[in-house]
Order: C-alpha cells, then structure tokens, then sequence
C-alpha cells in the first residue's frame, strides 16, 4: 500500500511513480501469462471513466483492476464498484490502496477475489454498467461471459487490444468480422470508442489498445431459438469461414441438405458465407433447423 502523498495533477489517482512504488511494495512484476499492463497515466482513466458515461448512481463492475488506476477513478465517479481480481497478491492489496487514496469512498467498494470466467454473483446491489482494462488473452470471453451472466450491465466500456476492439465492433462484410462480433450484438450495440496509445501502460505492450462500447439493446433480439442454440450456428458458420454455409453448418445440422434447408427457410443462400450474415440471420436460421427425428421421417 502507498501512503506517499497525491499531487494536485493525479489527485487520489495512481500516476507512474504510484504504480511502481506499489508494484516494488507488493513484490509484483507484471506477467505476460494473465496479460497484465498497468496503466500509469491519469488522464487516461479519467478519460476512460467519461467515456463509459458513468453516473453517480452507477452501480460499476471492473474485471481485472491491478494495482487500482482505473478502480480509483470510477470510484470517483460511480456509486458503488465492484472489482473482479484474479491475482493473489493484487486482490489483497487492492482495499488498502483504496482506504489509503479514496477513505471517504472505501465503503462503496468491494473486492471479489476470483477468476471473472468464474464469477456468477457480485456482492451488493446489481451492478449497471461494466468499465474495464480486460486482460489481452481472455478479453473475449470475459466479456462474453458478464454481459450473458448480469443482464442488468446496461453499458459496457472495455480497453482490450486494437485487433480486438476492431473484430468485436466490426459489421457484416468486414474482413474480421467473426465469433465475437456476432455474439457481442446479440446483447448490444457495439461500436469503437477510442483508441489508447502504448505509454500509458507498464509495461508498455507490443500492441496498440483500443476501447469498445456495449450498449445493451431495451429488448432482447426476438427468437424462438435459444441464445445456445443460436451461438451453435454462429460457432459452425465460423469454424469453417471460408467454406459456403450449406458446408459448414452440415454439421450442425446434421447434414447439407438439412443445412441448406434450414438456410433456405430462412431465407439465407446456402452459398453466402458466415461472414456476411447479421445476428438476426443467424437467428433465423437456428430457428428453422430441422429435428434429427423430422429428417429420419424424411428419408
């Protein structure tokens, strides 16, 4: 824990010096293994906190909060935070930074201390919105997983990695359109919020970051399929992406006819490819897959 003394620029926020003298405190070197980069810079963080739009009756969760640049500065502006830590060493330290930096705001902060693909409750009143550094390797799924586990996340704004960002905001006909993409607007609308330069972070990646915003939809995408049902098609589309969907969802379907028949019913050429489809394509067509027990009948 720092007890050194805030300056008028940084507040109670973390700035370089802050970082390393708490990293060199707590014995911690930052590893390649959890894709952990600390951000260093002030101004980042608040510009961050302004992006994600967060209220003062904000209810935040942060996955992934470090050494707490970024839980810092929601905490300023939010309601309450919950922060999502992994790491041993990190999770415990974290209330102390917070008690020492912000006392007048330690109670509106809650620590749980496990793996956030993991996490099926949070502490407290539901949370409202989700801001996050997402540690490069699990960004995706992590992300994934909140949005599908707490439905009351209204906005999401995640830093991940700029090839990232992209895939997860692209549309329909983009070259990295993918699994992410689609999955990711079956919950919300998605966009590109910004990019974040490399020497706000220790240790300075190799890649460029970006932030991606996630404005969860009023109302579900209609479907008769389940989301499971749908992600089956999205998966078996994908797997296989260059090949026409009346090949790649035979599997799914349990044979090319019966793909190109649930294609077909749904209104989708058995020649198109994943790559072009819409989320409410995919949803058609995991709607209108024929039973196993309707093929045999078939036959």
């Amino acid at each position: 824990m720092s007890d050194r003394k805030t300056t008028d620029e940084t507040g109670p926020l973390l700035g370089p010096a802050d970082v390393r003298e708490l990293a060199t405190a707590l014995g911690v070197r930052p590893t390649k293994q959890r894709g952990q980069n600390f951000v260093i810079d002030a101004n980042t963080v608040r510009r961050i906190v302004r992006t994600a739009e967060v209220r003062p009756d904000d209810v935040v969760v942060e996955v992934g909060p470090g050494l707490g640049s970024l839980t810092l500065a929601l905490l300023e502006a939010a309601d309450r935070v919950i922060a999502v830590e992994i790491d041993d060493v990190l999770a415990a330290a974290l209330p102390g930074t917070v008690a020492a930096r912000l006392p007048e705001r330690a109670d509106r902060f809650a620590l749980v201390h496990r793996d956030a693909l993991h996490v099926t409750e949070l502490p407290g009143p539901a949370p409202t919105a989700l801001v996050a550094n997402l540690p490069y390797n699990v960004a995706v799924p992590v992300l994934l997983h909140m949005l599908e586990r707490f439905p009351t996340i209204e906005r999401t704004l995640v830093m991940v990695q700029a090839e990232v960002a992209d895939r997860l905001a692209a549309g329909p006909g983009n070259k990295v359109y993918g699994v992410p993409s689609v999955k990711a607007n079956w919950y919300a609308e998605v966009k590109r919020a910004g990019a974040i330069g490399r020497n706000v972070f220790w240790p300075a990646p190799n890649v460029e970051s970006g932030l991606v915003s996630l404005v969860r939809r009023s109302a579900p995408l209609p479907s008769r399929a389940s989301r499971e049902e749908v992600f089956a098609v999205v998966d078996a589309a994908f797997a296989q992406r260059r090949k026409t969907l009346r090949a790649a969802l035979a599997g799914w379907a349990g044979s090319a006819p019966a793909a190109e028949a649930a294609l077909v019913a749904a209104g989708v050429s058995p020649q198109a490819r994943g790559e072009s489809l819409s989320i409410e394509s995919f949803i058609a067509i995991a709607e209108n897959k024929v039973p196993a027990t309707d093929q045999e009948t078939a036959r």
